[in-house]
Protein backbone atom coordinates (compact mmCIF):
# COMPACT_ATOMS: atom_id res chain seq x y z
CA UNK A 1 0.00 0.00 0.00
CA UNK A 2 0.99 3.64 -0.86
CA UNK A 3 1.95 5.52 1.98
CA UNK A 4 -0.49 8.30 2.83
CA UNK A 5 0.05 12.00 3.81
CA UNK A 6 -3.23 13.77 5.48
CA UNK A 7 -2.49 16.85 5.58
CA UNK A 8 -4.81 20.10 5.96
CA UNK A 9 -5.67 22.27 2.98
CA UNK A 10 -8.41 25.16 3.92
CA UNK A 11 -10.91 22.67 3.56
CA UNK A 12 -9.73 19.60 1.72
CA UNK A 13 -7.30 16.98 2.09
CA UNK A 14 -5.39 15.02 0.01
CA UNK A 15 -7.95 12.18 0.07
CA UNK A 16 -7.57 12.79 -3.59
CA UNK A 17 -4.11 10.81 -3.96
CA UNK A 18 -5.93 7.43 -2.79
CA UNK A 19 -8.69 7.66 -5.35
CA UNK A 20 -8.98 5.36 -8.38
CA UNK A 21 -10.36 5.37 -11.43
CA UNK A 22 -12.08 2.74 -13.64
CA UNK A 23 -12.36 1.61 -16.93
CA UNK A 24 -15.32 3.35 -17.64
CA UNK A 25 -13.88 6.76 -15.83
CA UNK A 26 -15.76 6.43 -12.50
CA UNK A 27 -14.05 7.34 -9.31
CA UNK A 28 -13.53 4.96 -6.21
CA UNK A 29 -11.87 4.49 -3.43
CA UNK A 30 -10.48 1.19 -1.78
CA UNK A 31 -12.13 0.37 2.21
CA UNK A 32 -8.47 -0.45 2.96
CA UNK A 33 -6.85 2.56 1.92
CA UNK A 34 -9.34 4.72 3.52
CA UNK A 35 -8.62 2.99 6.66
CA UNK A 36 -5.37 4.06 6.60
CA UNK A 37 -6.13 7.69 5.83
CA UNK A 38 -8.71 7.49 8.36
CA UNK A 39 -6.34 6.36 11.22
CA UNK A 40 -7.68 3.59 12.05
CA UNK A 41 -5.09 0.83 12.99
CA UNK A 42 -7.45 -2.21 13.14
CA UNK A 43 -9.69 -3.42 10.22
CA UNK A 44 -12.47 -4.62 12.70
CA UNK A 45 -12.46 -1.32 14.03
CA UNK A 46 -13.28 0.42 10.85
CA UNK A 47 -15.40 -1.90 9.98
CA UNK A 48 -17.52 -1.38 12.71
CA UNK A 49 -17.61 2.25 11.01
CA UNK A 50 -18.95 0.13 7.46
CA UNK A 51 -21.53 -1.34 8.76
CA UNK A 52 -22.96 1.83 10.35
CA UNK A 53 -22.55 3.64 6.69
CA UNK A 54 -24.27 0.91 4.89
CA UNK A 55 -27.00 0.87 7.78
CA UNK A 56 -27.49 5.26 6.67
CA UNK A 57 -27.05 4.31 3.14
CA UNK A 58 -30.05 1.54 3.31
CA UNK A 59 -32.07 4.40 5.38
CA UNK A 60 -31.31 6.05 2.68
CA UNK A 61 -32.91 4.42 0.03
CA UNK A 62 -29.57 3.89 -1.77
CA UNK A 63 -27.97 0.58 -3.38
CA UNK A 64 -25.91 -0.74 -0.82
CA UNK A 65 -24.16 -2.70 -3.38
CA UNK A 66 -23.34 -0.44 -5.65
CA UNK A 67 -22.05 2.03 -2.52
CA UNK A 68 -20.10 -0.69 -1.21
CA UNK A 69 -19.11 -3.05 -3.30
CA UNK A 70 -17.84 -6.07 -1.62
CA UNK A 71 -14.14 -7.36 -3.35
CA UNK A 72 -11.51 -9.44 -1.66
CA UNK A 73 -7.64 -9.30 -1.93
CA UNK A 74 -5.33 -11.66 -1.79
CA UNK A 75 -1.75 -11.09 0.57
CA UNK A 76 1.53 -13.19 0.19
CA UNK A 77 2.33 -14.37 4.03
CA UNK A 78 6.05 -14.47 4.91
CA UNK A 79 6.39 -18.21 4.61
CA UNK A 80 4.89 -18.39 1.42
CA UNK A 81 1.17 -18.83 2.08
CA UNK A 82 -1.31 -16.69 0.98
CA UNK A 83 -4.65 -14.92 2.54
CA UNK A 84 -7.53 -13.50 1.29
CA UNK A 85 -8.75 -10.32 3.07
CA UNK A 86 -12.30 -8.13 2.50
CA UNK A 87 -12.25 -5.04 1.15
CA UNK A 88 -14.97 -2.77 -0.08
CA UNK A 89 -15.01 -0.68 -3.83
CA UNK A 90 -16.59 2.78 -2.14
CA UNK A 91 -18.24 5.30 -4.52
CA UNK A 92 -17.90 8.92 -3.11
CA UNK A 93 -21.42 8.42 -1.22
CA UNK A 94 -20.06 5.80 0.65
CA UNK A 95 -17.29 7.79 1.53
CA UNK A 96 -19.36 10.70 2.76
CA UNK A 97 -21.16 8.29 5.28
CA UNK A 98 -17.87 6.46 6.40
CA UNK A 99 -16.72 10.01 7.60
CA UNK A 100 -20.09 10.66 8.76
CA UNK A 101 -19.99 7.94 11.16
CA UNK A 102 -16.37 7.80 12.39
CA UNK A 103 -14.43 9.04 15.31
CA UNK A 104 -15.76 12.27 16.23
CA UNK A 105 -12.27 12.76 18.06
CA UNK A 106 -10.19 12.11 14.84
CA UNK A 107 -8.58 15.68 13.31
CA UNK A 108 -8.79 13.80 9.61
CA UNK A 109 -12.00 12.53 10.27
CA UNK A 110 -13.51 16.63 10.66
CA UNK A 111 -11.24 16.90 7.35
CA UNK A 112 -12.71 13.97 5.41
CA UNK A 113 -15.91 14.82 6.52
CA UNK A 114 -15.52 18.66 5.06
CA UNK A 115 -14.33 17.10 1.69
CA UNK A 116 -16.80 14.17 1.03
CA UNK A 117 -19.72 16.70 2.09
CA UNK A 118 -17.98 19.53 -1.00
CA UNK A 119 -17.32 16.98 -3.30
CA UNK A 120 -20.30 14.60 -3.50
CA UNK A 121 -22.47 16.00 -5.42
CA UNK A 122 -19.96 18.41 -6.86
CA UNK A 123 -17.96 15.67 -8.89
CA UNK A 124 -20.59 13.26 -9.48
CA UNK A 125 -22.97 13.88 -12.48
CA UNK A 126 -25.27 11.09 -14.36
CA UNK A 127 -25.75 9.99 -17.34
CA UNK A 128 -28.48 12.46 -18.24
CA UNK A 129 -26.71 15.44 -16.98
CA UNK A 130 -23.82 14.66 -19.09
CA UNK A 131 -25.87 14.39 -22.22
CA UNK A 132 -27.36 17.69 -21.00
CA UNK A 133 -24.27 19.74 -21.13
CA UNK A 134 -22.85 21.71 -23.69
CA UNK A 135 -19.48 20.51 -25.99
CA UNK A 136 -17.53 22.64 -23.91
CA UNK A 137 -18.49 21.71 -20.70
CA UNK A 138 -18.46 17.82 -21.62
CA UNK A 139 -14.84 18.62 -22.19
CA UNK A 140 -13.75 20.18 -18.72
CA UNK A 141 -15.47 17.58 -17.57
CA UNK A 142 -13.61 15.01 -19.37
CA UNK A 143 -10.45 16.76 -18.90
CA UNK A 144 -11.08 16.55 -14.98
CA UNK A 145 -11.19 12.95 -15.42
CA UNK A 146 -8.17 12.41 -17.39
CA UNK A 147 -6.22 14.84 -14.90
CA UNK A 148 -7.11 12.17 -12.38
CA UNK A 149 -6.35 9.59 -14.56
CA UNK A 150 -3.03 10.38 -15.78
CA UNK A 151 -2.53 10.44 -11.66
CA UNK A 152 -3.40 7.20 -11.10
CA UNK A 153 -1.68 5.78 -13.97
CA UNK A 154 1.47 7.26 -13.02
CA UNK A 155 1.44 6.14 -9.64
CA UNK A 156 1.16 2.46 -11.51
CA UNK A 157 3.87 2.92 -14.04
CA UNK A 158 6.35 3.75 -11.12
CA UNK A 159 4.96 0.89 -9.29
CA UNK A 160 6.59 -0.86 -12.71
CA UNK A 161 9.07 0.31 -12.20
CA UNK A 162 8.68 3.59 -14.60
CA UNK A 163 11.97 6.32 -14.69
CA UNK A 164 11.27 8.14 -18.00
CA UNK A 165 8.14 8.74 -17.59
CA UNK A 166 7.62 11.02 -21.19
CA UNK A 167 8.73 8.29 -22.84
CA UNK A 168 6.11 5.88 -21.42
CA UNK A 169 3.19 8.47 -22.07
CA UNK A 170 4.82 8.74 -25.66
CA UNK A 171 4.08 5.06 -26.22
CA UNK A 172 0.50 4.93 -25.82
CA UNK A 173 0.44 8.13 -27.64
CA UNK A 174 1.84 6.09 -30.73
CA UNK A 175 -0.19 2.94 -29.93
CA UNK A 176 -3.70 5.05 -30.44
CA UNK A 177 -2.26 7.74 -32.75
CA UNK A 178 -0.98 5.12 -35.22
CA UNK A 179 2.18 6.22 -34.82
CA UNK A 180 2.33 9.82 -33.18
CA UNK A 181 4.21 10.73 -30.08
CA UNK A 182 2.84 14.11 -27.66
CA UNK A 183 5.03 16.60 -29.99
CA UNK A 184 3.82 14.70 -33.45
CA UNK A 185 0.03 15.53 -32.48
CA UNK A 186 0.92 19.23 -31.01
CA UNK A 187 2.57 20.21 -34.13
CA UNK A 188 -0.44 18.64 -36.10
CA UNK A 189 -2.65 20.64 -34.08
CA UNK A 190 -0.44 23.57 -34.20
CA UNK A 191 0.11 24.22 -30.72
CA UNK A 192 2.39 26.74 -28.65
CA UNK A 193 5.60 25.51 -27.38
CA UNK A 194 4.71 23.37 -24.02
CA UNK A 195 1.04 23.81 -24.91
CA UNK A 196 -1.18 20.93 -23.38
CA UNK A 197 -2.60 18.58 -25.88
CA UNK A 198 -4.98 17.50 -23.62
CA UNK A 199 -6.49 21.00 -23.21
CA UNK A 200 -7.24 21.10 -26.91
CA UNK A 201 -8.88 17.89 -27.60
CA UNK A 202 -13.03 17.73 -28.13
CA UNK A 203 -14.64 15.43 -25.63
CA UNK A 204 -14.58 12.54 -27.88
CA UNK A 205 -11.22 12.80 -28.24
CA UNK A 206 -10.44 13.51 -24.84
CA UNK A 207 -12.95 9.97 -23.73
CA UNK A 208 -10.80 7.98 -26.34
CA UNK A 209 -7.60 8.89 -24.32
CA UNK A 210 -9.27 8.27 -20.67
CA UNK A 211 -10.19 4.71 -22.01
CA UNK A 212 -6.34 4.28 -22.86
CA UNK A 213 -4.97 5.40 -19.24
CA UNK A 214 -7.63 3.61 -17.40
CA UNK A 215 -7.24 0.25 -19.31
CA UNK A 216 -3.25 0.36 -19.14
CA UNK A 217 -3.51 1.35 -15.10
CA UNK A 218 -5.60 -1.70 -14.66
CA UNK A 219 -3.23 -3.83 -16.94
CA UNK A 220 -0.30 -2.68 -15.33
CA UNK A 221 -1.89 -3.48 -11.76
CA UNK A 222 -3.44 -6.81 -13.29
CA UNK A 223 -0.77 -8.24 -14.73
CA UNK A 224 1.85 -7.39 -12.10
CA UNK A 225 4.08 -5.19 -14.43
CA UNK A 226 7.56 -4.84 -13.25
CA UNK A 227 9.76 -3.47 -15.70
CA UNK A 228 10.46 -0.14 -17.80
CA UNK A 229 10.44 -1.80 -21.08
CA UNK A 230 7.10 -4.42 -20.40
CA UNK A 231 5.39 -1.24 -18.91
CA UNK A 232 6.02 0.79 -22.17
CA UNK A 233 4.82 -2.03 -24.12
CA UNK A 234 1.51 -2.57 -22.03
CA UNK A 235 1.15 0.98 -22.81
CA UNK A 236 1.71 0.79 -26.55
CA UNK A 237 -0.69 -2.19 -26.76
CA UNK A 238 -3.67 -0.46 -24.61
CA UNK A 239 -3.39 2.39 -27.35
CA UNK A 240 -3.18 0.36 -30.58
CA UNK A 241 -6.22 -1.91 -28.70
CA UNK A 242 -8.44 1.05 -28.08
CA UNK A 243 -7.73 2.48 -31.75
CA UNK A 244 -8.63 -0.91 -33.19
CA UNK A 245 -11.77 -0.78 -30.83
CA UNK A 246 -12.74 2.73 -32.36
CA UNK A 247 -11.80 1.11 -36.22
CA UNK A 248 -14.01 -1.81 -35.70
CA UNK A 249 -16.73 0.48 -34.41
CA UNK A 250 -16.64 3.05 -37.52
CA UNK A 251 -15.53 5.58 -35.23
CA UNK A 252 -13.11 8.86 -36.16
CA UNK A 253 -9.38 7.94 -35.83
CA UNK A 254 -8.18 10.30 -32.99
CA UNK A 255 -5.54 12.22 -35.44
CA UNK A 256 -8.77 12.63 -37.67
CA UNK A 257 -11.23 14.54 -35.03
CA UNK A 258 -10.94 18.34 -35.05
CA UNK A 259 -9.30 20.49 -32.71
CA UNK A 260 -11.43 22.96 -30.94
CA UNK A 261 -11.12 26.59 -31.72
CA UNK A 262 -10.18 27.92 -28.24
CA UNK A 263 -8.40 25.66 -25.81
CA UNK A 264 -9.82 25.08 -22.07
CA UNK A 265 -7.18 27.22 -20.61
CA UNK A 266 -8.42 30.15 -22.92
CA UNK A 267 -12.18 29.22 -22.18
CA UNK A 268 -11.47 28.93 -18.32
CA UNK A 269 -10.08 32.29 -18.82
CA UNK A 270 -13.18 33.68 -20.25
CA UNK A 271 -14.88 32.25 -17.48
CA UNK A 272 -12.73 33.55 -14.84
CA UNK A 273 -13.24 37.45 -16.37
CA UNK A 274 -16.62 37.34 -16.73
CA UNK A 275 -17.29 36.06 -12.91
CA UNK A 276 -15.06 38.90 -11.97
CA UNK A 277 -16.75 41.25 -14.55
CA UNK A 278 -20.40 40.20 -12.83
CA UNK A 279 -19.20 40.59 -9.40
CA UNK A 280 -18.08 44.36 -9.96
CA UNK A 281 -21.60 44.96 -11.16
Amino acid sequence: MNKIKITENKDTTTFEDIKHIDENGYEYWNARELQAALEYTQWRNFELVITKAKQACENSEYDISECFAEVSKTLEMPKGGVKKIMDYRLNRYACYLIVQNGDPRKKVIALGQTYFAIQTRKQEINEKEYSELTEDEKRFYQRNLTKKGNSSLNQAAKNAGVKNFDKFHNFGYKGLYNGETADDIAKRKKLRYREDILDNMGSVELAANLFRITQTEQKLERENIKTEIDANKTHYEVGKEVRNTIKRLGGSMPEKLPTPRKSLKELEKERRKLQIKVEKN
